[in-house]
């Protein structure tokens, strides 16, 4: 799940699953960081889901999916749009 809060100059996009669905660590990678694993790893939050948020510019469009341990890849369903491989985000 996606949510957005609109800034003066960028959007503040948090990325959200629940916390135990895949099991161990996940992070959110795609075009905004290069797709390097690690780099944006979600955190257990008081509601019980996992979280990561970041400030991306807006007007954009990005293509991320997620990365659990065990090297498994997957999309988020309530993402703005898929490519037929990957999520897209529009900010």
């Amino acid at each position: 799940m996606l949510e957005r809060s609109r800034r003066k100059n960028d959007t503040e996009i948090t990325f959200v699953i629940p916390a135990d669905q895949p099991c161990g660590h996940v992070s959110v990678v795609g075009d905004f960081n290069d797709w390097q694993p690690g780099a944006h790893p979600l955190v257990a939050r008081e509601d019980g889901t996992r979280a990561v948020t970041l400030n991306l510019p807006p007007e954009h469009s990005y293509g991320f999916r997620y990365l659990a341990a065990g090297d498994y890849w997957f999309n988020d369903e309530h993402a703005d749009a898929h490519d037929g491989h990957n999520s897209i985000l529009h900010t």
